[in-house]
Order: C-alpha cells, then structure tokens, then sequence
C-alpha cells in the first residue's frame, strides 16, 4: 500500500497553507525575484519535497497567491450579481466587496501585480482569462443598469469597470491599517463614487 503524503505539520496547519503564508510573507518583504526556495521552505518548516509536492515551482506559488484571492472576489461576484435585488443595490454590493476583500489581502494583491511579469507565459495568459471574467461578470451587471434605464448610458460600461477596478489595484499603493478609514468605510466611498457616475 502506497505512502499518503502527510498534508498537515505538527501544529495541525496543513502544509500547503504554511507554504503560501510564508511565500507571501517573504515575497512581500523581500521581493519575488529576491526570495530562494530554500528561504520559503525554511520560513515553513518544511522539506524542498514538501514544496515539490504540492506547488511544482516557485511560479506556481505566485499564481495560487493571487488566485486563492481571485477565486473568494468570483465567489462572492457572483453570488451578488445572481441575488433577488434591484440592480444598483447588487452592484454596490459588488463594487464594495472587491475593496474590501482586496484590503483584507493587500500583501497577495501587491505582490501579484509587482510580480506578475515572473510568471510563465502559460500562467500569465491564464491569470488574464480568469480576471476577464470577474470583469466581464461585473460589467454585465452595469449592462444590465443600462439596458433598464437605471444607469446612464453616457459613458460605457466597459470605461465604467476600468475606472473602479483601477481605484482597486491602486489600493497597495496608499492604504494602510490603522488609517483613518477602515476597509469598510473605504468600500463604502468607492462604490458611492462609482453608483454617482452611473445615475442618469
């Protein structure tokens, strides 16, 4: 009978989790480009086997940083946009839900877009599908704004998603815990902001 691999450390943390917060930790303070595998497998108190086992490369701990947060903001996404509410209030949900879930991970967001030139063509061209479609999943919801007469159609929908998601990815570059505004309040301004644009 063939040996399962162990998928929890002594403390009951399983090992893949342990291998992306200390990923995101080091790559966050160091640089991608400047963390070895060896300073992450130490940093996790783990083997290189370990590693190997559940994330092929270095690369392949990059793109689940990201895409663990990708897949939570495409949950919830969709989860609003499919809710028995009026258009605008599903929304303001949306639009307030990525900045916050985007605070909540701050580390995971900056590191991906100051590293996202590290990934493998393959993965890159993957990571821009599956954001296409949290775009496009969200644009669709302005559409439908639009199509109804509760947005205007002045300026369209797809200007409308740049201009609130390139609010979003600029949140790494000034937001910081213990502000005066919590991820909360933040949200709220945002989605405000961006519900104003689009009244007629």
């Amino acid at each position: 009978m063939a040996a399962v691999p162990r998928t929890t450390d002594s403390d009951g943390t399983p090992v893949p989790q342990r291998l992306l917060a200390a990923a995101t930790r080091l790559f966050a303070e160091r640089g991608y480009d400047r963390t070895s595998v060896q300073e992450i497998v130490e940093a996790a108190g783990v083997t290189k086997g370990a590693l190997y086992h559940y994330f092929g490369s270095k690369d392949d701990l990059l793109h689940e940083i990201y895409g663990r947060v990708l897949r939570l903001q495409q949950e919830r996404l969709d989860a609003f946009a499919d809710a028995d509410a009026p258009v605008e209030r599903r929304l303001r949900d949306a639009a307030a839900d990525v900045v916050v879930t985007t605070i909540e991970n701050l580390d995971d967001a900056s590191i991906f877009f100051r590293s996202m030139h590290h990934l493998s063509p393959e993965k890159n061209k993957q990571v821009r599908a599956e954001r296409r479609r949290y775009h496009e999943r969200f644009r669709a919801l302005i559409e439908e704004g639009q199509k109804t007469g509760v947005f205007s159609t002045a300026t369209p929908a797809d200007l409308v998603v740049d201009y609130h998601f390139g609010s979003v990815h600029h949140l790494s570059t000034w937001y910081r815990p213990g502000g005066p505004l919590t991820p909360q309040e933040v949200a709220d301004h945002l989605a405000d902001l961006l519900l104003r644009a689009l009244r007629p």
